[in-house]
């Protein structure tokens, strides 16, 4: 959120008229004339990018003063705050400024990137960034010496071959790996030449360069690298830096295919001999090279894709060796976790496009995971050892069960909270997610703890879990799973409540307090033996020990002043979406016994969750839609689980705790419970869900002076009256019985109470469905056919083709229904 001076400001800027900018403009064109540059100008400038940035479509500029602009932009004489204003502004405004920009490159280095950044923005085709490139590679090629050396060159290099990766040719490429292979492996050992003050009688002297050391302190011994710690730094050693950066990139959009035997590899040695230019050797002084260690004959035979990918993996190496330093300040321990991280992905890359490398590589994996898989703060390093492992375990026959049994088991369950591990762990599983069912036995068991970052981060991740979902369902563990996602929201006030319970000691009942009563007596419930197996169950870090408990209610209660807390409130929203996920997922491939435990868990589940606002309306909702689903698939399964089902049905209780449910249960009883759908559907069973249902609707219809308003919708009134109908058409000695029961219905709709509750639309919906239902029943053959259509009654011929039944049915109905109007009920 902004603060309110900044929301007024940006609003001012929205809401500018068209007039008052060309004045402001023309206002800013003076200012830009005169040789001074004040702070009226800053300030008119630093408005007018405000103006140009805070709208969604591109501000037309004068054309003069776009001009100006450029000639600001392009004047290495200008201050850099003028010039990345400059930049700023003509970035976001019209008309676009790529071919004049292009039509005079500065050789200043500072103006170059300012100009190239307004170029790459605004370019809409290759076309427009070839003369950037040009004048780029121009000053790639020339030797230059270490002050002319550019830092801007490799970011907008890097920035150009990602939106543009075919710009440059193979002989291109080749130029820019040369260069890369110098800046990587070259570079100078020494410090940056300082200035320092010789005292208040001496002039400035030149201090005389100083080895560079190590993280810990030591002289460096080997080449440089960017876990090489200074004072200051040489041009060749920020390109160093600046080359280790976008390796990465380089190597994965120029990818080269990796030579496998020896004689290939022999070959491509050879061609390497024939075809080297004078120019392809390393292009570096020999003073540097007499600092660093000789390179082997044939490395520099190699062409130069390859001969960059030997000394980049070479570098990896490297830095894996120096971030096992003890370092001295804090921030160079940061930066070796990312260093590995950087090191092992670059690794892992390279052994993609050479296999031969692997077997180089495994050692050296190896040890570093072997160092650091327990220490909790080099999780986020365990990702790219996990995925070169899973990349290229097979080729080595290296065994990578540990590696992802501590991955999956210790990372989610120790670190849910840290953000951006939870992020990547998950796009680890995306990217992977195929070959982590196929090759990683544990991944599925392990849904329980990677849910934990779910419900620790809800509204970060939900997207992701949404497409990882799907990955997660097996069949041995699919009634397990959604038990868990049900139970979410259980999860995020038990996982709050260990993080709480970790800060905080039992004996600091000042502490405990202050988290408020509610919080301190889930504390004191966490911490109670009596409790203990219920929360090791919903904090379990894998599944297969039960797909739900026996005292779920009992943790619902403990957890109870917890469902207030945000974090559980967000968690709970993410929940419907989740099943919405996993019962597509599930219906696609679920077998009869699978959608059997389903149906048992609908019924079960929906007044066992844990109660938080809207929650339990909110999954009765998608319970409903999926109930249905699932009849439709298999209808079948209301013979299989009549038992459960008429249980549910004919208790009213259930009616005012989850009517919406229970409505789709009646509907679907009168759909599926047919001979037609199973014949095992007996006139016996077709009787007691009959006699069930109509006991319901006798006691939730009956009218007396005492009795208080329906707190139920019509809908489940016509629903059962419906349902009730087509059961009788299935066993026509119960035509009688639900002809009586209908028509009562005028004198229940009529009633006070009910008059008092339900509009006059309401009341006559009820009124005229019994009027419908009763009419119908007076041809009981008739009666069976509209109320219960064939399975093929959805078919396109049944509705287009007049000559099917269906069509000439309606149209018999609907003369029988206006002959017999006047059996409305009195």
């Amino acid at each position: 959120m902004y603060a309110a001076a900044t929301e007024s400001l940006i609003k001012q800027a929205r809401e500018i008229k068209e007039e008052e900018l060309q004045r402001f403009c023309g206002r800013i064109c003076k200012l830009l004339h005169t040789k001074d540059v004040s702070g009226d100008t800053v300030d008119s400038l630093q408005r007018l990018n405000l103006i140009v940035s805070a709208t969604k479509y591109v501000r037309e500029l004068p054309s003069d003063l776009v001009m100006k602009l450029q000639t600001v932009l392009r004047s290495s004489s200008c201050p850099e705050q003028l010039q990345v204003l400059s930049s700023s502004i003509i970035r976001d405004s019209f008309p676009p400024s790529v071919h004049s920009l292009c039509s005079d490159l500065s050789p200043d280095s500072r103006t170059f990137s300012h100009v190239a950044s307004v170029v790459l923005a605004q370019a809409g085709n290759k076309e427009d960034v070839m003369p950037l490139c040009h004048h780029l590679l121009k000053s790639l090629e020339s030797r230059l010496s270490d002050g002319q050396i550019s830092r801007h060159t490799l970011p907008i290099l890097s920035k150009m071959i990602t939106v543009y990766p075919e710009i440059l040719t193979d002989d291109q490429v080749n130029l820019v790996s040369r260069k890369l292979v110098d800046w990587l492996r070259y570079a100078s050992m020494q410090q940056g030449a300082s200035m320092s003050s010789g005292g208040f009688f001496s002039g400035s002297r030149t201090r005389q360069p100083a080895p560079l050391t190590e993280v810990d302190g030591v002289v460096m011994g080997n080449f440089f690298t960017v876990l090489c710690v200074g004072q200051s730094y040489t041009e060749d050693q920020w390109m160093n830096m600046y080359t280790f950066s976008m390796i990465k990139s380089w190597l994965l959009t120029y990818d080269t295919d990796g030579t496998t035997n020896t004689d290939s590899a022999l070959l491509k040695k050879t061609q390497g001999i024939h075809s080297q230019h004078p120019d392809d050797r390393s292009e570096v002084d020999s003073s540097v090279m007499s600092m660093v260690s000789a390179t082997s004959s044939s490395s520099r035979l190699l062409p130069p894709k390859e001969r960059l990918r030997e000394k980049a993996f070479e570098y990896c190496q490297r830095l894996i060796e120096q971030s096992d330093r003890k370092a001295l300040k804090k921030a160079d321990t940061e930066l070796q976790k990312a260093c590995i991280v950087e090191s092992v992905s670059i690794m892992d890359i390279i052994c993609g496009e050479d296999p031969s490398y692997v077997y180089r590589a495994f050692p050296c994996i190896k040890a570093l995971y072997g160092r650091l898989h327990g220490d909790l703060t080099y999780a986020r390093a365990l990702l790219p050892i996990a995925q070169f492992y899973l990349n290229h375990s097979e080729t080595a026959a290296v065994d990578s069960e540990a590696v992802f049994c501590q991955l999956f088991s210790h990372c989610p369950a120790e670190q849910f909270n840290d953000p951006m591990l939870a992020f990547e762990f998950v796009q680890f599983c995306l990217l992977n997610a195929s070959v982590l069912q196929d090759r990683v036995p544990n991944y599925r068991q392990s849904f329980p703890n990677l849910l934990k970052f779910l419900a620790w981060n809800s509204s970060g991740l939900i997207a992701e879990f949404v497409e990882l979902l799907p990955s997660l369902i097996a069949p041995d563990t699919a009634m397990e799973l959604l038990h868990t996602i049900l139970d979410l929201p259980c999860l995020a006030a038990a996982l709050d409540l260990q993080q709480r319970s970790a800060c905080y000691h039992a004996s600091d009942r000042t502490t405990w307090d202050q988290q408020g009563a509610k919080v301190a007596a889930c504390l004191d419930a966490f911490r109670q033996p009596l409790y203990r197996g219920l929360f090791l169950y919903i904090l379990r870090p894998e599944a297969g020990t039960g797909d739900t408990i026996d005292r779920l209610k009992m943790l619902h209660e403990i957890l109870d002043d917890m469902a207030e807390s945000p974090r559980v409130v967000r968690c709970a929203q993410v929940v419907p979406v989740l099943l919405h996920v996993y019962f597509n997922t599930v219906t696609q491939k679920a077998d009869e016994k699978m959608m059997n435990q389903m149906l048992l868990v609908l019924l079960e589940r929906n007044s066992l969750l844990y109660n938080i606002k809207t929650f339990n309306v909110e999954v009765q909702k998608v319970f409903s839609t999926h109930l249905q689903a699932l009849c439709r698939l298999r209808p079948p399964l209301i013979v299989d689980q009549s038992r459960e089902i008429l249980e549910f049905a004919s208790s009213p209780a259930n009616i005012y705790s989850k009517e919406d449910f229970y409505t789709h249960v009646v509907w679907v009883i009168g759909e599926y419970l047919s001979v037609s759908y199973d014949p095992r559907c007996t006139v016996e069973l077709i009787t007691s869900f009959f006699e069930s249902l109509e006991a319901v609707l006798f006691e939730i219809t009956q009218v007396r002076q005492s009795a208080s308003p329906p707190s139920f919708s019509p809908r489940l009134i016509t629903v059962l009256m419906t349902t009730l109908a087509k059961l009788a058409t299935r066993s026509q000695d119960l035509i009688p019985r639900v002809s009586l029961c209908l028509s009562k219905m005028r004198t229940f709709a009529r009633s006070a109470p009910v008059m008092a509750c339900y509009s006059e639309e309401d009341t006559e919906e009820i009124i005229t469905r019994a009027h419908e239902l009763i009419n119908l029943l007076k041809l009981p053959n008739v009666a069976q056919f509209v109320l219960a259509p064939s399975a093929g009654g959805d078919g396109p011929r049944w509705h287009r083709d007049t000559n099917a039944s269906l069509p000439q049915g309606m149209r018999a109905v609907s003369g029988l229904l206006h002959r017999h109007s006047s059996f409305l009920p009195t």
